[in-house]
């Protein structure tokens, strides 16, 4: 059963969407009736707008209601263990929506343990998930990756975080948070964990941090370096229902990607760099390795290039760029055939490859 906490959030979001839902009714109606050649408008008038109202009014008003009821039913009840599947891909959708408007939905930050006798002394590893996903997805279709870096003598922690918030707010508060974590380091980010994790070195770095000198392996696993050419299809779709009056109000439904999402079109990783592709290079002194996927069975060739891994193209995930300015100097890269992009935390071949590489990681002091 799920908890208050979470029913309460989602009674949030179905408020907000019904009336999310009824502005963009509301708004592609104004449009339709409007006489040519009159000012834009998003509101109708008369009975019209005031059925309208209602529509927000009542929503609003058993949404409250709601709200209050839930609130004080969740002290008394048991909360519901861990994040769901569910709940952290409408924190990659609408992550930054929720935690704007205070859903406990939205998902806070925090590493957890991923393997059993975790309480021993060896080197921690955080494990950083991608969008829309959470820690429990390196432990899946029967494939336990914690499990075999624990055996290798690490301590495997897992990064819980919301992925839809700007990649340089979650970097923000990892390169916090990693102040606590003693010892010598590895971050190993799939998809944009990657991008979370050079995004908290860079920050730390700037700040002044002492972790990134603790700092001994960074791996990546498909992680779109060089942006992913999917977020740039969602831009230009956006751009391309504007340019209608009568599609303008589905262009702003087509914006409400979230930020993580739309981070993810340049893999930009500051502040600064929002909308723009970011030029932070690896850290020095660190192992910097990277995994990339095809789905084509042959790992040259157009097909190989075009394809990637379904998400990141292989030239991305490698840190290729024609800018020898943009280039990423991995120490090591890996290209693995026929696998998709979620299949990298999973296939045993790309397990072998981690371990090659993370056993001198854990051995280094």
């Amino acid at each position: 059963m799920p908890s208050p906490h979470l029913l309460r959030g989602a009674s949030r979001l179905a408020v907000d969407a019904t009336t999310g839902v009824t502005d963009l009714v509301e708004a592609m109606h104004a449009e339709i009736t409007r006489w040519p050649l009159t000012a834009q408008r998003d509101r109708t008038s008369g009975l019209t707008g005031l059925v309208y109202r209602s529509v927000r009014g009542v929503t609003t008003l058993v949404g409250g209601g709601l709200d209050v009821a839930l609130g004080a039913l969740a002290p008394l009840l048991p909360q519901a263990a861990g994040a769901s599947a569910v709940q952290a891909a409408l924190n990659g959708v609408l992550g930054d929506y929720l935690e704007a408007t205070a859903n406990p939905l939205a998902t806070p930050m925090g590493l957890h343990p991923l393997a059993d006798g975790t309480g021993n002394e060896g080197p921690p590893l955080v494990l950083l998930h991608g969008l829309c996903m959470n820690e429990a997805q390196w432990q899946r279709n029967g494939a336990d990756f914690p499990a075999a870096l624990a055996a290798l003598g690490y301590r495997p922690l897992g990064l819980r975080y919301n992925s839809g918030r700007p990649i340089w707010r979650n970097g923000a508060e990892l390169a916090a948070l990693l102040d606590d974590v003693p010892g010598p380091l590895t971050l190993l980010g799939h998809s944009m964990g990657g991008l979370v994790a050079r995004s908290a070195i860079a920050q730390a770095q700037a700040q002044g941090r002492r972790w990134p000198g603790r700092l001994r392996c960074l791996v990546t696993l498909g992680t779109p370096h060089q942006g992913a050419p999917l977020e740039r299809g969602g831009q230009q779709l956006q751009q391309l229902l504007s340019l209608s009056a009568y599609a303008r109000p589905l262009a702003g439904l087509a914006a409400r990607r979230s930020a993580g999402i739309r981070d993810l079109r340049h893999a930009s990783l500051l502040a600064a760099d929002a909308g723009k592709a970011s030029r932070v290079p690896l850290p020095d002194g660190v192992a910097c390795y990277a995994v990339a996927a095809t789905t084509a069975k042959k790992p040259g060739g157009p097909p190989a290039r075009w394809l990637g891994d379904g998400l990141v193209p292989v030239a991305s995930a490698l840190g290729q760029h024609r800018s020898p300015a943009r280039r990423l100097a991995f120490d090591d890269t890996a290209l693995f055939t026929g696998l998709g992009h979620l299949a990298l935390q999973t296939d045993a071949a790309v397990l072998t490859r981690l371990t090659h590489w993370l056993t001198p990681c854990s051995t280094r002091s």
